[in-house]
């Protein structure tokens, strides 16, 4: 890091900005993953990986796919969903790439949109988010867009950066080169 601000290697990122909200650097989630990261944070035991361990189990008993409209500059989709990410970056919750093909410099979100699955179907697709080849799975789809708009009558909050933002519906924008980080 010292050597990198000596020698000036610096560089701009996008950033996802929530219309009458805050700002976000990496994720944008709503649906299963956010109620997981919301059950995690209610908990108090176990410590550490284990506490969103056992947040995914216990979310997989009240799985229930919901209605999700996504809306961007190019198009309106409503489905039946199970989760939607919306990603600058390919990473959240500890560097699983549910965004794999994100790049913060390149001025748009990847989206990463789960249709409905069964609890048997999301455990299969949970591990490949590891690898990124969830995207693969037949009730995955990805989208790219500069501004996204999140609907629905399913009463989803949204974590952005793994802090909670609001509840659907809500839009956002990315906004190219908000922020100047140091790095190579």
């Amino acid at each position: 890091m010292a050597d990198a601000l000596r020698a000036q290697r610096l560089r701009r990122i996008d950033l996802g900005k929530v219309t009458g909200g805050g700002w976000f650097a990496t994720v944008l989630c709503a649906g299963f993953d956010s109620r997981v990261n919301a059950r995690a944070n209610r908990m108090r035991w176990p410590r550490g990986q284990r506490r969103y361990d056992l947040a995914v189990v216990r979310e997989l008993v009240g799985l229930c796919p919901m209605p999700l409209r996504v809306e961007t500059e190019t198009g309106t989709t409503e489905l039946t969903a199970t989760l939607v990410a919306v990603g600058n970056t390919p990473c959240y919750g500890g560097g699983i790439p549910v965004c794999p093909d994100a790049d913060a410099a390149d001025g748009l979100f990847d989206l990463t949109v789960v249709g409905e699955v069964t609890r048997r179907d999301l455990v299969r697709v949970l591990p490949s988010l590891r690898t990124g080849r969830h995207v693969e799975h037949p009730a995955v789809c990805t989208l790219r867009a500069q501004r996204v708009r999140l609907g629905g009558e399913n009463g989803w909050l949204a974590y952005a950066d793994g802090e909670p933002q609001a509840r659907l519906p809500l839009s956002m924008r990315c906004v190219p080169g908000a922020l100047t980080v140091v790095g190579s």
